[in-house]
């Protein structure tokens, strides 16, 4: 069984009178440990996809599957508890609260879980190292560049030990050079510390670094390629699962 089932999956929007729909009747499964890119022409449904797998949207038909879990049968409550436990979401914009420290943003996720003080501490630390930001932990993200900004956004979407990673355009506000730096941190991660990740991305170079990539068009799924160029070469990444 596939760590991600999609199974028959359509989601429809009206849009005047018009009714839009980005996904049709789609069945996609990714692998435990497996680094799925997504492309395809704006509007096709991409970021749209990203929530029903986290359960953000709803289904109009079909299931969702992931670790064993149908999402599509959870409540609001428990989908709350589930999200916090097994997904992490990376953001295009970072997405981080500007009064909290970096410390702070990346311990927001363990708050929902029942970990102690001391064990939420020993996670944000890892994640935080994880990225190459120990040093910055104190500093509030107006105090950071845009990379430094989108690696506490990675940390934070690390630090909970989720079964499932997804990022929506999670370079599309960084320079080239930023871009290539997140680019090798996240296929790091992916391979160091075996997270499943299912990332959206209208940049090819991106889209290369994941083991497969799809393409999203007309509301279908298209396999782009079995297996993606990694071009740089991971470094070492703390052990953060197995504390």
């Amino acid at each position: 069984m596939a760590l991600v089932e999609l199974r028959g999956v359509s989601k429809s929007f009206s849009k005047g009178d018009e009714t839009i729909t980005p996904l049709d009747n789609v069945d996609m499964d990714i692998e435990s440990g497996e680094f799925v890119s997504l492309m395809g022409p704006s509007g096709t449904g991409k970021s749209t996809l990203l929530n029903l797998v986290s359960g953000i949207d709803r289904v109009d038909s079909g299931t969702i599957t992931v670790a064993g879990t149908e999402v599509t049968k959870l409540s609001r409550s428990r989908l709350a508890d589930w999200r916090a436990a097994n997904l992490g979401y990376i953001f295009q914009t970072h997405n981080l609260i500007p009064v909290l420290t970096a410390y702070e943003n990346v311990e927001l996720p363990t708050l929902l879980l029942k970990l102690s003080s001391a064990q939420r501490r020993q996670r944000v630390e890892l994640a935080l190292e994880a990225v190459g930001l120990s040093d910055r932990a104190d500093h509030y993200p107006r105090q950071l560049s845009g990379g430094q900004e989108q690696r506490v956004g990675i940390a934070r979407a690390i630090v909970a030990h989720p079964k499932v990673v997804v990022a929506d355009e999670p370079t599309g506000s960084l320079d080239t050079e930023t871009s290539e730096q997140v680019q090798v941190l996240l296929q790091r991660l992916n391979k160091e510390l075996d997270i499943t990740m299912l990332i959206v991305t209208h940049d090819t170079d991106v889209a290369q670094i994941a083991s497969r990539q799809l393409v999203l068009d007309r509301g279908k799924f298209l396999e782009k390629g079995d297996e993606g160029s990694m071009s740089s070469q991971p470094q070492p990444t703390p052990h953060l699962f197995q504390q």
